[in-house]
């Protein structure tokens, strides 16, 4: 048997409809500084027996469509790629999957500069007295003023100033997306009178305000699908599809899906090496990629309800 594929994406977005008409199409049941800053790395993946490297700055823009959401690949093609066992794969990839618009938006979010995470003094909470329009036209520099300028020295009352200098920094695929990105930046509240909460450096000055905008509500609850994709080769030439898929929703009111999925395992695998599991007692440092090591946790995750569906298509 020959691999000559292998694709996996993870989805994990909130099971109601209503987030489509949000901009970012996400909630956060987590750190949204953790979540943004997970879609601002580097990422490599194997395509046709080549190696494709993407820079943080790029990798929104090389989201690709999957289904109905938008496919991203991740880092550590290496590791992944050596987990197959199957140096022949002419196709490695490892993503993530969210929302259709949701990576257009975060890669605007870049270009203005609010995933930045260094320090700046004016945002300091002992500065205080901000508006969020005002610190949106100062970390985009609209009016052409620089950091270190005296705020009383311009106004920022013409929000077509800001919106101009937004499609300065800004590369839209068409006006049609260009006209959600910046509604969507208006609905956070950045261009409004709203006082600011100063978190030190952009990123946490705008995740105060996601926080309080999309975070997890009563009644709400999340939504995990996983999918293993791999294309094989037989000896006798014929190809043949496989699929393991995962679909975890999450406990009203209750653990979410991502915790369940991942602390329900970290658990069991725990138990697994009290209990003396051979496969998990032995010295050094063990990855969960052997049959030894997760047919066990396999076995007590279906009876917790976590189960991969097979299929071969």
């Amino acid at each position: 048997m020959l691999a000559d594929q292998g694709v996996s994406f993870l989805l994990r977005r909130p099971s109601s409809p209503g987030m489509r008409r949000q901009p970012l199409r996400f909630k956060f049941s987590w750190s949204p500084r953790g979540a943004l800053l997970s879609q601002f790395n580097s990422a490599s993946y194997l395509q046709d027996g080549k190696v494709v490297e993407i820079s943080n700055q790029d990798l929104m823009a090389q989201a690709q469509p999957y289904h109905v959401a938008d496919g991203i690949p991740e880092p550590e093609l290496g590791p992944v790629s050596g987990v197959l066992q199957h140096p022949e794969a002419e196709t490695v990839v490892r993503g993530s999957l969210r929302y259709e618009g949701n990576p257009s938006f975060v890669a605007a979010l870049i270009k203005l500069g609010w995933l930045d995470t260094q320090p700046r003094a004016w945002l300091e909470k002992e500065s205080g007295g901000l508006t969020l329009r005002e610190v949106l036209g100062r970390i985009i520099s609209a009016h052409g003023v620089d950091e270190e300028s005296d705020y009383a020295s311009y106004s920022l009352t013409d929000r077509r100033s800001l919106v101009a200098r937004i499609d300065e920094l800004c590369s839209f695929s068409d006006n049609v997306e260009r006209e959600r990105i910046i509604s969507g930046l208006r609905w956070i509240g950045l261009f409004s009178e709203k006082p600011a909460t100063l978190r030190g450096n952009p990123l946490d000055t705008l995740c105060a305000e996601l926080e309080r905008l999309l975070s997890f509500q009563p009644g709400e609850r999340d939504l995990v699908m996983l999918q293993h994709k791999f294309v094989i080769q037989w000896e006798d030439g014929r190809k043949e599809t496989r699929t393991s898929t995962l679909e975890l929703l999450g406990d009203l009111d209750g653990y979410s899906a991502m915790a369940k999925s991942v602390g329900v395992t970290c658990g069991i695998a725990t138990q697994l090496l009290l209990d003396g599991e051979p496969a998990l007692n032995r010295p050094g440092v063990l990855a969960p990629y052997t049959t030894g090591i997760c047919n066990p946790i396999r076995n007590k995750l279906e009876e917790e309800g976590i189960k991969l569906v097979e299929k071969s298509l």
